[in-house]
């Protein structure tokens, strides 16, 4: 029998094959996206997808596991080295069930976290009250000044006030470094744990691109997309061997079951990738690009929150239209982006009055500083004139002519 997805579900390929062939033509420009190695999709479409593995390397509740407890160990030491930590799980399903790991491991039922609020660039699972996250505990946040930067003075102020048991740092679409130092300081003056939630900053962290939250941070939380360009998943580090431990039984039997063991086979891949010296090469053309790009905006008479950005991505303030309509927009021109809260917005989280640019996926696939002046050009042609769909059609043909000049994946099936 032909087993192949091509022969057995044509609908289910021919889907792919649309996506792959939109992935291969627009501009994805989304900051939590990226391009991951092809060496990753391979590990994930292995027959690791097959085998059950409750539990920890050479302490599982199955059988037949000695080959993924090699495999789960390769991902932790890698992780460790490339963190320069001394503990790591690798066995979150993604970084907001590896919040909810740390929040479970180190805190009780209505305890007080601080965390940055949604329209500055926070995260749901930093217990904003629609979340899981918010529900189960008090959550309390500092935002941004008039500037759109963080005001460390003012984030001690609400800390003396709330005395909360965590503070959250790292966020979601906050274009500036996060100064890890300062934070452990104001946990310190609280008493409080001090959590960083790296998940879009990783990749640069670890090229040396970003400050590093150790040793400041009791625990770090991160995805292993984004910026690190590796499987879709989750991961969790940190230096203290009570909090480890903690995590450990937080996580099985606690909130999750099996690992995912073709994921860890993949995250391990994309490890070995990012400890690679080229790495820093990548993460450096990360920033490049997306500060040409916010130049090249605000040359074109565009605000940007914060003024600028230090990392992966930015966010435009928006006037006369919403988030969502220049979202729609410039993805009917072939670029895809994201509708975005800014501070103090008026509208709702639906529409906003904000968008979100990141450059880490067209970085990978090997686009310089002058590809982010012409889409800068081309972004501003549309938002400029955002009710002329017949531009944006014309527009579309342009950027698809562009886009194939750069490698994509020569296959939608690996």
């Amino acid at each position: 029998m032909d087993s192949h997805l091509q022969t057995n579900d044509p609908q289910i390929f021919d889907l792919i094959f649309q996506e792959w062939r939109r992935q291969s033509e627009h501009l994805e420009m989304i900051a939590s996206e990226n391009y991951t190695f092809e060496s990753v999709m391979e590990a994930m479409g292995s027959v690791l997808t097959n085998k059950y593995a409750e539990g920890y390397p050479f302490k599982r509740y199955y059988g037949g596991c000695d080959v993924v407890d090699k495999i789960e160990e390769l991902a932790i030491g890698r992780a460790k080295k490339l963190f320069n930590c001394a503990f790591a799980n690798v066995q979150p399903h993604a970084g907001s069930q590896a919040n909810m790991v740390v929040y479970h491991a180190l805190l009780k039922p209505h305890d007080r976290i601080l965390g940055m609020e949604l329209s500055s660039g926070g995260h749901l699972t930093h217990a904003s009250p629609v979340s899981w996250t918010g529900k189960h505990f008090q959550g309390f946040f500092y935002g941004v000044n008039e500037e759109g930067w963080i005001d460390y003075d003012e984030v001690l102020k609400i800390a003396k006030v709330v005395r909360p048991k965590l503070i959250v740092c790292g966020y979601s679409a906050y274009p500036r470094e996060i100064d890890f130092k300062r934070f452990r300081e104001i946990a310190n003056e609280v008493d409080a744990l001090l959590m960083g939630d790296i998940a879009h900053i990783a990749g640069l962290v670890v090229a040396g691109e970003h400050p590093h939250p150790f040793p400041h941070c009791h625990v770090v939380s991160s995805t292993t997309h984004k910026t690190l360009r590796g499987p879709r998943g989750g991961l969790i580090l940190s230096d203290d061997p009570e909090i480890a431990g903690k995590i450990d039984r937080a996580l099985f039997p606690g909130l999750q079951g099996g690992p995912l063991v073709h994921v860890i086979a993949a995250k391990a891949v994309g490890f070995l990738e990012n400890l690679k010296p080229e790495w820093k090469t990548y993460a450096i053309q990360v920033k490049r690009n997306l500060q040409t790009l916010a130049q090249a905006l605000l040359g074109h008479g565009f605000e940007l929150v914060s003024g600028g950005s230090d990392n992966h991505l930015l966010v435009m303030r928006l006037h006369g239209y919403s988030g969502k309509d220049a979202q729609i927009a410039l993805d009917n021109a072939g670029i895809t982006t994201n509708k975005n809260s800014v501070p103090g917005d008026t509208r709702s989280p639906m529409f906003t009055s904000g968008l979100r640019l990141g450059s880490a996926a067209l970085t990978s696939r090997g686009m310089g500083e002058q590809d982010f002046v012409f889409i800068a050009h081309k972004i501003a042609q549309v938002l400029e004139n955002i009710q002329d769909s017949a531009q944006h059609a014309r527009i579309k043909e342009e950027i698809i002519a562009f886009s194939k000049r750069y490698k994509s994946y020569e296959s939608p099936i690996f």
